[in-house]
């Protein structure tokens, strides 16, 4: 087992002796989306978060959390959740032999998500409020108790999701021009900019998507009710607002909105042409680009070389798959039959 501790331990906050908490995360594909890349009119490649051990990006930083919440003592983790960090908390909290907590919005977390974190043992409190209750309550219990809070608040967590920027950089032999990726709680595009300041070449333009109906950054205000059908970005008051804003405007990229239809379209189109099941919230950075195109550079050009971020995997949320796809044709057990369906037109 390696893990990306072990990969980029020079660039993180972990010495050599310190304790090292993996399930060997990172070292996700970079795939070339032929299907996008004609229509978006650049070449397009997919970062595949999905394939860290828990199914998110929530694994690059969660490895450095909790290793460092190992070293410092804490009893416990805690984090709020609209899934994916519930899930990726809660098994790392399972593999450090901590105890581990998640406070999500009842009836707001996407089954596989709530499914996961059971699985690996943590305490799930589901509150009657949204995200951003959830994460004012457990920032008021990390201050007052021996527990580490593990969202994107903790430095930590943004110093191992950058590590997928070095990634990046390798897959391709420098940076891309420019890189698409959804925007939540606003911690991923803060260390995807950490990462390439650190990576060293030019800076990509980044390019945040946000859902119509959880789009703060978009709005400028914050957004008590955020709705969408991609749940994973259903946050209404990033953490990591004005980092974020700042990582866009100052690579000269932008933020925008997509809404849900639009989000579900790119979420089928990922799966029917390209191969690749992502959750919805992973959709908006392809559905971003063929909703708003590329902007101009600072050469008046556009971005040739381009890379979505697709966050977490499509089993993250099955409801949803099973909700957007074909019905299941039912069928006689016989030849004929069978044979008259497969090559209907």
């Amino acid at each position: 087992m390696s893990g990306l501790i072990e990969k980029y331990r020079e660039h993180l906050p972990i010495g050599e002796d310190d304790p090292v908490v993996s399930l060997d995360e990172g070292g996700t594909p970079l795939l070339h989306a032929p299907v996008i890349s004609e229509r978006v009119g650049a070449r397009v490649y997919l970062k595949i978060e999905g394939a860290n051990p828990t199914g998110s990006f929530k694994d690059r930083g969660m490895t450095v959390a909790v290793s460092r919440a190992v070293k410092n003592g804490a009893e416990a983790v805690i984090c709020a959740s609209t899934g994916n960090t519930a899930a990726s908390a809660a098994a790392y909290a399972a593999r450090a032999g901590l105890r581990g907590a998640v406070i999500v919005p009842e009836g707001k977390i996407a089954i596989g998500k709530l499914a996961q974190a059971l699985m690996h043992g943590a305490r799930v409190i589901a509150i009657r409020g949204n995200f951003d209750d959830a994460l004012r309550i457990v920032r008021e219990l990390a201050e007052t108790h021996p527990i580490e809070l593990v969202n994107s608040v903790n430095p930590f967590r943004i110093e191992g999701q950058k590590t997928a920027a070095f990634e990046v950089c390798e897959q391709l032999g420098g940076p891309p021009d420019a890189l698409a990726i959804p925007v939540g709680n606003a911690g991923n595009v803060t260390a995807y900019r950490r990462g390439f300041d650190e990576a060293g070449g030019a800076m990509p333009m980044l390019l945040g998507f946000q859902a119509a109906g959880a789009a703060p950054l978009v709005l400028g205000h914050p957004v008590d009710n955020p709705e969408t059908v991609a749940s994973a970005i259903r946050i209404g008051n990033p953490a990591r607002w004005e980092e974020a804003m700042d990582a866009v405007t100052s690579s000269r990229g932008r933020v925008a909105a997509v809404d849900d239809e639009q989000i579900l379209s790119a979420y089928r189109l990922l799966a029917s042409g390209e191969g690749v099941f992502c959750e919805p919230a992973s959709a908006s950075s392809v559905a971003g680009l063929l909703t708003h195109g590329l902007p101009e550079n600072a050469e008046g050009g556009k971005p040739e070389t381009v890379v979505c971020v697709l966050t977490g995997h499509g089993l993250k949320d099955p409801d949803t798959a099973l909700g957007k796809a074909p019905s299941v044709i039912g069928c006689e057990p016989e030849l004929a039959a069978v044979e008259r369906i497969v090559f209907a037109d």
